[in-house]
């Protein structure tokens, strides 16, 4: 069985993750059923928040605004000498609200979006795009065979080693 690693192992992981996957996919949900998008994102301080800059005219979008609940998948890619199993992999859940261009926080996320995808600054002056942030509470996070994790919005930096149940 393979031994846990430290919270700070852990936590220099998912950041490692996150910095190295530049996209994740948004799970919205369409009349009932997961509906999944690709996106750009950048995360907040921590993993608790994720902001992305999302067309109105975007069906995601269009779900968002009906139903606030949502999931990020972060994913390596995938290679063929990789097992795909044991992809390092990050599923962040929570809700997702427009983040309004008078909020104090805007401009620097705005920045920290621009600086990762420059390619985007076209779009921060179309009207239909909007900046919306995740607030998210719950990460599970696997970094291969027997390595899970979770945690919670309320303790972000407290990983807890998810061990498989034991048959009696």
């Amino acid at each position: 069985m393979n031994e846990s690693l430290s919270n700070m192992d852990v936590q220099t992981a998912w950041g490692k993750l996150a910095q190295e996957v530049r996209t994740g996919v948004l799970l919205t949900m369409r009349n009932g059923k997961p509906f999944g998008s690709h996106v750009p994102y950048v995360l907040g301080e921590n993993w608790t928040r994720a902001y992305v800059h999302l067309s109105r005219l975007a069906l995601h979008t269009q779900h968002l605004l009906q139903d606030p609940h949502v999931s990020l998948f972060l994913s390596e890619p995938d290679q063929t000498e990789k097992n795909p199993l044991a992809l390092r992999r990050m599923n962040l859940q929570g809700t997702a609200a427009i983040l309004a261009p008078e909020a104090p926080a805007y401009a620097a996320i705005k920045e920290r979006f621009l600086a990762r995808f420059p390619k985007s600054a076209m779009m921060f002056g179309f009207s239909d795009f909007s900046l919306w942030e995740l607030q998210l509470q719950d990460a599970h996070l696997v970094l291969g065979f027997g390595q899970a994790y979770q945690s919670t919005a309320d303790s972000p930096e407290l990983w807890t080693h998810q061990q498989p149940e034991r048959k009696k």
